[in-house]
């Protein structure tokens, strides 16, 4: 980060939007200040155009006059029961999103996340909000123009990497608890440390989340999850009870069991584990892979089983858990279409290419995985890869190498156009017209049949030697002579 005075804060802000915002709130005779987000990354050197204004006055007044200054070219919104403006344009080549909004006070009932509203000052609307370093204020009217106005040493909590809340944590946290899931995200995206005792309040007030909506806790979720380094925030999640409430099923993996003196894996750590090493091998940045890697093993909670001979099973995890997908999906109101279904497939083929790497690597294993992942077995194979966390680099090595094997026997097939080769040229409907048979289980008998042959490589992928082996097959089921 880079510490400014005032002059260099104003030489920074010396651009025709904000003098354009200062004219107008000057013209109005009204306090003005550019808040939030947008003062903070002023001095992380973050490039930002979502700008707040906060008008010690009517917001929707100075918003009007705005866009009164701009013209036609400027689009404004105006919500009045909420007491706040838009106003969206293109300026110099760029494209600006204004917020403005007049300072309040702000009081909250306990069931509640929606306050009672009244008009207020610079230092009121500065106590409600949620972190020092979103508080600071810099003023935009012509007489104080770039002058930081700094109550709770946002400053100094942003030079030593430090979220806290400008009132007692408690007070913010209950207000608004959804505060709870973005002090952790911030903490993430930022990689700061969650001030002492502000952590404490995390910690009593986690049950408080339970009146956030779905929804809003799934945004903080993704915000956390697209990260540089996610697992910071779902170490925090859990270590401040948070995790329990919004994601249990994740929770519920951090133990480890020991009987006859054999425990397994803590199967939590090895999950951060596995989505970090998924966020490294990306090329570009998948919201959906890394929840696929969040919850590989989700089902490994109500599979985990002892064995005598061999230990801690955890047997049809995979299955278990992608039956689990749609439950958690619909509960944090996350897509129920295609991606849901992708998050799925991945969780369930995920020890495939695993069970493949562990013994030979054969032509038709890899036939049958390159099938059932379809366009998605470059994801599955970055997930698998990521999941080898051993610490016997031997063994890792092995996996590694064989798994090194699969990806170029899946570049083969890709090469001859695995799509075609894959499925029978011969279908469904032939197979009810040569036999004049009407949908049945006879039918799909038989092109499971032909199928398997392809994935086999039993026979080519052609007419002629797949009708042959499909005339046989129904002489054996007494559906030709």
């Amino acid at each position: 980060m880079k510490l400014y005075s005032d002059d260099e804060l104003a030489e920074i802000l010396d651009q025709k939007i904000f003098r354009q915002i200062s004219e107008a709130a000057d013209k109005l005779g009204l306090e003005c200040y550019v808040v939030g987000g947008y003062v903070r990354d002023i001095f992380l050197e973050r490039p930002s155009s979502d700008i707040d204004v906060v008008v010690v006055g009517s917001g929707i007044s100075v918003a009007e006059e705005l866009k009164r200054m701009v013209g036609r070219k400027a689009h404004l919104s105006v919500f009045r029961n909420f007491g706040t403006a838009q106003v969206k344009f293109w300026q110099q080549g760029k494209e600006y999103e204004v917020e403005f909004v007049g300072a309040r006070r702000e009081s909250y009932s306990h069931d509640s996340r929606k306050p009672v509203v009244e008009d207020g000052t610079l230092e009121d609307d500065q106590n409600r909000r949620d972190f020092t370093i979103n508080a600071m204020a810099i003023c935009l009217n012509t007489s104080r123009f770039g002058e930081l106005v700094d109550p709770f040493n946002g400053l100094a909590d942003l030079e030593d990497g430090i979220i806290a809340t400008p009132l007692e944590p408690t007070v913010t946290f209950s207000d608004d608890p959804l505060r709870m899931m973005r002090c952790v995200r911030f903490a993430t995206q930022l990689n700061f440390q969650i001030e002492e005792e502000t952590f404490e309040a995390l910690e009593r007030m986690a049950d408080r989340i339970r009146i956030v909506s779905g929804e809003r806790i799934k945004d903080e979720l993704n915000k956390i999850i697209m990260a540089p380094h996610p697992s910071i925030g779902f170490e925090y999640l859990q270590r401040t009870g948070l995790l329990q409430i919004v994601l249990p099923e994740l929770s519920a993996l951090d133990i480890v069991d020991q009987k006859n003196g054999r425990a397994h894996k803590n199967n939590y750590y090895h999950t951060l584990e596995v989505l970090e090493n998924v966020v490294k091998s990306e090329e570009t940045p998948s919201l959906y892979l890394r929840w696929a890697a969040l919850l590989h093993d989700v089902g490994k909670t109500k599979s985990k089983r002892w064995d005598p001979a061999a230990g801690w099973t955890f047997h049809g995890h995979n299955t278990i858990g992608a039956r689990m997908v749609p439950v958690i999906f619909r509960r944090l109101m996350l897509p129920m279409d295609m991606k849901m279904k992708y998050v799925q497939k991945l969780v369930d083929l995920h020890m495939r290419p695993i069970a493949i790497a562990d013994d030979i690597v054969t032509d038709s294993a890899v036939r049958r995985l390159v099938n059932d992942a379809g366009d998605d077995i470059d994801d599955l194979m970055t997930l698998c890869e990521a999941d080898i966390t051993s610490k016997n680099e031997v063994r890792k090595k092995i996996f590694l190498e064989n798994f090194r094997m699969v990806r170029e026997k899946i570049a083969d097939l890709k090469e001859k156009d695995y799509k075609r080769l894959l499925q029978p040229v011969i279908d469904g409907n032939e197979i009810m017209e040569l036999f004049h048979l009407k949908p049945c289980r006879e039918v799909g008998v038989l092109k499971q049949y032909l199928k398997d042959a392809v994935l086999d490589n039993r026979v080519e992928n052609e007419r002629e030697p797949l009708m042959a082996l499909l005339m046989e097959k129904a002489r054996e089921m007494k559906l030709t002579k």
